[in-house]
């Protein structure tokens, strides 16, 4: 029996005769470990510098709201972003005000994000990914991107230390299934190309993506 139980997921055998004071002990022992894993669990899936979601976590959340979008016939709007110009505020100012600029960006976007089925991560170095879900159409997802471009372009980043007051604007590009008709890797490599044109037509804008057209991987602009 006690095999058969540890092969169906129990996690702790009891028998008879037992003390109440034992079971609580043993209960209270299995509710911290369970705490300490879920801890370790959302840690792995958290961005150490920003706290907000990682590359990680947006990769397995859009996997699974894409199979929901297919399943439930849902609308799925992603929008990337990239802060303009970062390397040279990173030259400028240096990488501790770097760090405190993607902080103050991460937690903007973030807080601007409502929805809890949305997702804000960021994508990788100075660029972030925000998942939109039940949006219903791609101008109401590019007036979402709309709204956190002015949001950021609005918020005055000066710190302690070297203050580099002033703007800091982000550059966005956004797609959306299934109105742009992609598949979904399509989805992510056309947000992409979107970003790129907004960073080559001169930054601080956001571009939605060309209906089922041709992508072609850029390469990076600063």
């Amino acid at each position: 029996d006690e095999v058969k139980g540890f092969e169906r997921g129990a996690v702790d055998y009891v028998t008879k005769p037992f003390s109440p004071v034992i079971i609580k002990a043993r209960v209270r022992t299995h509710l911290e470990l369970k705490k300490y894993r879920d801890l370790l669990e959302n840690t792995s899936y958290c961005d150490g510098l920003t706290a907000i979601a990682n590359r990680r976590r947006f990769d397995e959340y859009y996997a699974l709201m894409w199979s929901v979008s297919i399943r439930e016939s849902l609308p799925l709007s992603l929008i990337m972003i990239d802060i303009d110009n970062f390397k040279r505020f990173n030259d400028g100012y240096g990488h501790q005000e770097g760090d405190a600029c993607l902080v103050r960006i991460a937690q903007k976007l973030a807080a601007s994000v409502r929805r809890k089925t949305d997702l804000v991560a960021r994508y990788g170095g100075e660029e972030f990914a925000v998942l939109l879900t039940e949006i219903e159409s791609r101008d109401k997802a590019v007036a979402v991107a709309e709204r956190l471009r002015v949001i950021v372009e609005r918020h005055n980043f000066s710190y302690e230390g070297r203050q580099p007051g002033g703007s800091v604007t982000i550059s966005i590009g956004v797609s959306c299934y299934p109105e742009d008709g992609l598949a979904v890797d399509d989805i992510i490599q056309a947000a992409d190309e979107a970003l790129y044109r907004a960073k080559n037509e001169g930054r601080n804008r956001v571009v939605a993506s060309r209906l089922l057209e041709q992508h072609v991987s850029p390469s990076r602009l600063e």
